[in-house]
């Protein structure tokens, strides 16, 4: 079990799916700065593709992602419209550059939508952009999940497929406006199995209301019978100021931090004892799952997805509130998706936010992802390392972090820490901490 230390968890940390992080993000940023990211494209350039879906059957209480009732047809129809219009957009200008080597469908629930629309979105994708064999991923929702659609994955030649499970208790899933029996959740696994899927990755979360490490353990356990590939298990983040439905959420009965921290622990110390490999400070992966393949060879990466095997530097957000990473530059289309329409609608890339990101910013970048997903980052490029030294001098003396020269390098136990640690390399941080959750 890992050593409990209050003081060192005390200030909220960001996710680090980005450097920097969206907090940084600003209305500076213009459809004229995608159209250059796009033109500085070189032919030979390994791109992702990434399609956000905004829509889900059911909204649940806890979720911060930007999603909506999937409860009109109409608006449906014109959503996916008009992102058949930004694929086209984005195509035509990169005009053959860059091969695109994977496409990820998220939200929201992409299954929110007819199984025919997501067929004609992945068709569209791969002609537009001369995408042969790209690796295909999708999330999920086991509510609603069905044989038609289970026949469109395995038609598309899906091989990953991520599942919003969260927890199987039924109480707690109540509590959270999650309700979907271990039932559903296993005929989802078992009718994706038969259409070929190969890796299929659980989201679980600690922390939720009335939560207990045992009812955690017996989701984990639930997890393993089910023989997911994949897990994640992240500690919810209770930011009802920013999220208003988390309102809906009793807060009195979240557990303490020392319970969450005892959470995380558990689960780590649960799912390595059935054969998973830890994977940065939050996933795990069956040895075999080429997740843990990429974290063994030292391949791993982390974006927007989270850690990942794909080790693209350009990822191209296509849909409302979709962000596109390019070395140079983070940008985010319109949040709002009447302003998003209206973008694409009058032949305009819909970017509004984002950040331009500096060599220093490249550098740090660079250094936080390293650190996250190989747990150590040589720091020579970055300016202020007396200054992180001192920022970590608290983790230095309990052997969390220790240095070879320029080199940081995390201990094993300093996993729950992970996320603190990076953040003594960010020159942003220290102003909006409450835009934060806490880092276990």
């Amino acid at each position: 079990m890992w050593t409990y230390h209050p003081d060192l968890l005390a200030t909220p940390a960001p996710r680090y799916t980005s450097y920097p992080t969206a907090a940084e993000f600003g209305d500076a940023v213009t459809p004229t700065d995608m159209a250059t990211a796009l033109d500085r494209v070189a032919p030979e350039a390994e791109l992702s593709l990434y399609l956000h879906i905004p829509f889900c059957r059911e909204i649940c209480w806890y979720c911060g992602c930007n999603t909506g009732a999937a409860n009109r047809t109409a608006r449906l129809d014109a959503y996916l419209a008009r992102l058949s219009d930004e694929i086209e957009m984005i195509a035509r200008r990169l005009d053959g550059r860059g091969k695109v080597g994977r496409i990820a469908f998220g939200g929201g629930s992409p299954n929110a939508i007819a199984p025919e629309a997501f067929t004609q979105l992945v068709s569209q994708s791969r002609a537009a952009f001369g995408a042969t064999a790209p690796v295909l991923s999708i999330e999920i929702d086991p509510r609603g999940f069905d044989a038609d659609w289970a026949d469109a994955i395995g038609a598309a030649g899906v091989s990953r497929v991520s599942l919003g499970v969260q927890t199987f208790d039924p109480a707690i899933q109540a509590a959270i406006g999650r309700v979907q029996p271990r039932e559903d959740i296993a005929a989802t696994v078992s009718l994706l199995r038969a259409a070929g899927v190969e890796s299929i990755n659980f989201d679980l979360m600690y922390g939720l209301p009335g939560q207990s490490a045992a009812a955690l353990e017996a989701s984990l356990d639930e997890s393993v019978a089910l023989a997911a590939d994949r897990l994640a298990v992240f500690g919810y983040a209770h930011v009802p100021h920013l999220i208003p439905r988390q309102r809906r959420i009793d807060a009195a009965a979240l557990p303490a931090a020392e319970r969450r921290f005892e959470q995380a622990a558990r689960a780590h110390a649960r799912l390595r004892a059935a054969g998973y490999d830890a994977v940065g400070f939050d996933h795990f992966a069956l040895p075999g799952d080429a997740l843990a393949h990429a974290a063994r060879d030292g391949r791993l990466r982390r974006n927007f997805q989270g850690f990942t095997e794909d080790e693209s530097d350009i990822l191209i957000g296509l849909g409302a509130s979709a962000i596109s990473q390019f070395p140079d530059r983070l940008l985010q289309n319109e949040k709002n998706a009447g302003r998003w329409h209206m973008a694409i609608a009058a032949g305009r890339f819909a970017a509004a936010r984002g950040c331009h990101r500096s060599i220093d910013d490249q550098w740090r970048a660079a250094a936080i992802e390293e650190l996250l997903c190989q747990g150590r980052a040589d720091l020579a490029a970055i300016g202020n390392r007396a200054d992180i030294a001192l920022r970590l001098a608290r983790f230095a003396a309990l052997k969390l972090v220790r240095w070879e020269g320029s080199i940081l390098i995390l201990a094993p136990d300093a996993l729950p820490y992970a996320r603190v640690i990076a953040s003594a390399l960010d020159v942003y941080r220290g102003q909006a901490a409450a835009r934060f959750s806490s880092a276990v």
